[in-house]
């Protein structure tokens, strides 16, 4: 039986202490306006206690990240709307940057990026928001809101730059919200390592990374809850984010979109890994 883990990470208490900590996960398990399959809500509770399985050094980066304090938070969002769920978002985010504490989103629904993207925003001139997906997400509104999930990236482009990465779905009415020097397609970047420095060139100093799962191919990770098939591949993946990480000021992340699949549990545990993965990769 799969321990039901309240913190990131098997380690010591002194490491998971707020106290202690230079970085915070904040669990958004919010599933309010997802159009396809439903469970994202359970996703932020599937990484927690997939990362059960994790070792602690990183053989990869040869270090352990979660020396520096990994705290994952408890707070308790108000989801009566999407509009309250997005400022809820925006209020702990800001409270941890306050803090001077790494803020960590995992959700949840793609719209749980929009209140860490304003407060980001509000503290970085500079932003650029990397988007990691399968989908433009730049619809203006869509199901009488402007908060849902098919709306992400729209939103953030009130507050940033956006640098699209892995796109290969989008939508008639999306097509005028599109920077197109800004955008890498799927079909266009799935066998080569070429773009990567492009795309990375299309970035400011500052840069908030946003993975949605379904930016991976659904053979490596099925679990997410609008799967496309010619996505993203895993080593390819970590090579691109070692350069942003390696060549810009990452000042956040969130990995979003995972509907755990109660039989398998593959994509939960390569979504821990991703976030501990991304973690090592700070301040190298």
């Amino acid at each position: 039986m799969i321990k039901k883990m309240s913190h990131f990470l098997d380690m010591d208490e002194e490491l998971y202490k707020l106290e202690n900590a230079r970085y915070v996960l904040l669990p958004v398990p919010y599933d309010g306006t997802s159009t396809f399959v439903k469970g994202a809500d359970k996703g932020p509770q599937a990484i927690l206690d997939a990362s059960d399985s994790l070792e602690l050094y990183d053989v990869q980066y040869q270090k352990e990240a979660c020396q520096a304090g990994i705290h994952t938070d408890s707070h308790e969002y108000d989801f009566s709307t999407p509009d309250a769920m997005v400022q809820s978002v925006y209020q702990r985010v800001k409270h941890f940057m306050d803090m001077q504490k790494f803020p960590i989103l995992l959700g949840g629904e793609h719209s749980v990026s929009v209140g860490a993207i304003k407060a980001m925003a509000e503290q970085y001139a500079d932003l650029t928001v990397l988007q990691i997906d399968a989908h433009a997400d730049l619809r203006d509104d869509y199901h009488d809101s402007v908060y849902n999930h098919a709306c992400v990236m729209r939103r953030a482009q009130d507050y940033a730059r956006v640098v699209q990465v892995g796109i290969r779905n989008v939508c008639t009415e999306e097509m005028h919200n599109l920077v197109t020097e800004n955008v890498f397609y799927a079909h266009d970047i799935y066998d080569n390592d070429r773009w990567m420095d492009n795309a990375v060139a299309r970035l400011t100093g500052n840069v908030y990374v946003t993975f949605d799962l379904d930016g991976l191919d659904p053979s490596i990770l099925p679990a997410t809850g609008t799967p496309l098939p010619g996505g993203l591949q895993w080593y390819p993946t970590l090579r691109f984010l070692d350069k942003v990480f390696r060549q810009r000021h990452v000042v956040g992340f969130d990995v979003v979109e995972l509907c755990p699949q109660p039989d398998n549990k593959v994509s939960d545990v390569l979504a821990a890994t991703l976030v501990y993965k991304m973690i090592n990769m700070i301040g190298r």
